[in-house]
């Protein structure tokens, strides 16, 4: 009896310890380049090959409504790392410091230093920190990688590099790769890995991929899509350039396939390691895309895929749609921690990139500094819990100053989505998700006295968040409305 109440005991201790190192897993963190919610196959997609995501999914949770609050690379990365919208940041649009533009060159702008991290934080409860892959947060020394929470950084500072062949930063020495770029990544990834299978620790991979351009890719992840007749959305578009649609949608799905590929690599790798069991896995992407939806491709400053594209305006020139839709805001996301989240769960939650930064903490036991402004909320208790509904709503800013100047800013409940541009009114949009989840139909001038009430909600709304969050546009839109009346 001695014995067996012994056993109990011990057992007992052993189930609280392993539940307390539950509490800080290792975290890999797989961040994609412009993936879009229906680049998945587990979303319902059959044309798109990815079975090792598809078994991560099955393995824990699908996130089918996250989305991101800008829908363009620069300020969404920000948003990620601070939890603060691109806009209290200074960053709206993507950094551009060589590209044309209808405002300015920005070689001096990136994320400042005295916005916490929470790689920052994850360092002060000592976990090794890297980052392999894509910043795009500035340039100058200041806005380094390293100055921001990471302790190792192998990458590109830049938006973009080549898909094959990239010169990356090594530990602080420029380098030349060879090899495809998704590759060349996954290798530094496992390497990391390799020498920190004794440590706790957080690594970012930030793929290239899927970004333009597609190619090239490795022939196995080409094959499922040669000679394959290539289905389009919203086919019937007046004036879309279906040919130049079908062999983007070709290459861009090859793109997604060799990150499917590399992410098996990766499993495969924390399996070896022993390393599985307690690490979290998290694949998201930092906005989403679109090839062909609404005669458009691309992502939030995207381009008409027309043969005769609509007619410009100063703000907005021939070609270019900036845009709000879905396709641009939501994006592919799952979460595996074995033990702690059951296996294929699905969970409807509006999850922003915002709501990482505390979540993420969370799962580290970190603390947040008392003067930060975190905007999102930790999703560690739907992880413990995934039958309940943490948000339903939405809110997401993009103030574009490249290839257009707007001030769009959106809100949805998930049934109805009103997109207010301010420094551009004629383009307003709203759209009834539920029965056109499409965005195909914009409701904006409808007549009918429920849709209007539901407008002058959204409305309202919309100009709470941009107070709550001092959003520079509000002033501009008052300014404006002053000088009008």
């Amino acid at each position: 009896m001695k014995h067996l109440l012994l056993l109990i005991i011990i057992s007992s201790l052993l189930g609280c310890a392993v539940k307390q190192e539950a509490q800080t897993p290792n975290i890999l963190f797989i961040y994609t380049d412009d993936q879009a919610p229906w680049a998945l196959g587990y979303s319902g997609n059959t044309q798109i090959y990815t079975p090792n995501l598809d078994d991560l999914a099955e393995q824990g949770l699908y996130l089918p409504n996250s989305y991101t609050t800008t829908p363009v690379c620069s300020p969404a990365r920000a948003g990620l790392l601070t939890s603060q919208y691109g806009f209290e940041l200074g960053i709206d649009d993507w950094i551009n410091v060589k590209a044309k533009t209808l405002t300015a060159h920005q070689p001096l702008l990136g994320i400042e230093q005295s916005y916490e991290t929470w790689p920052e934080i994850l360092q002060k409860v000592g976990y090794k920190t890297g980052l392999i892959g894509k910043w795009h947060l500035g340039y100058q020394p200041e806005h380094h990688p390293t100055q921001h929470g990471y302790d190792e950084f192998i990458g590109f500072l830049a938006g973009g590099t080549t898909p094959e062949d990239p010169r990356l930063e090594v530990n602080g020495v420029e380098t030349n790769e060879l090899g495809l770029t998704v590759e060349v990544l996954t290798n530094h990834a496992i390497a990391f890995l390799n020498r920190h299978k004794d440590d706790k620790f957080a690594l970012s991979l930030h793929y290239r991929a899927p970004h333009y351009r597609f190619l090239p890719v490795a022939p196995e992840d080409a094959a499922p899509y040669e000679d394959v007749e290539i289905a389009l959305p919203h086919p019937d578009y007046p004036g879309l350039n279906t040919e130049r649609a079908r062999k983007l949608m070709r290459e861009y799905m090859s793109s997604v396939t060799g990150i499917d590929r590399n992410v098996g690599l990766l499993m495969q790798t924390l399996e070896q390691l022993g390393l599985s069991q307690n690490t979290v896995v998290i694949f998201t992407s930092d906005h989403g895309y679109n090839i062909a939806h609404n005669g458009m491709w691309h992502k939030g400053n995207g381009y008409w895929l027309l043969y005769e594209p609509p007619l410009g305006t100063p703000n907005v020139p021939r070609g270019q749609r900036p845009n709000m839709y879905d396709n641009s805001l939501k994006v592919p996301t799952i979460v595996r921690w074995p033990g702690v989240i059951p296996k294929a769960s699905i969970n409807d939650s509006t999850m922003s990139n915002l709501d990482w930064f505390p979540t993420l903490v969370a799962i580290a036991r970190g603390k947040v500094s008392k003067d930060n402004i975190v905007r999102g909320q930790s999703y560690l208790p739907l992880f413990l819990d995934p039958e309940q509904i943490l948000s339903s709503d939405y809110y997401a800013a993009y103030s574009s100053l490249h290839q257009s100047v707007t001030q769009m800013r959106s809100y949805s409940d998930g049934r109805f989505k009103l997109i207010k541009d301010f420094n551009n009114s004629q383009r307003d949009e709203m759209y009834d998700l539920k029965n056109d989840p499409e965005e195909k139909f914009n409701i904006i001038n409808s007549t009918e006295a429920d849709i209007q009430k539901i407008k002058v909600t959204f409305d309202k709304v919309i100009i709470e968040k941009m107070n709550e969050t001092n959003d520079p546009a509000l002033i501009y839109h008052r300014f404006v409305d002053d000088k009008s009346s």
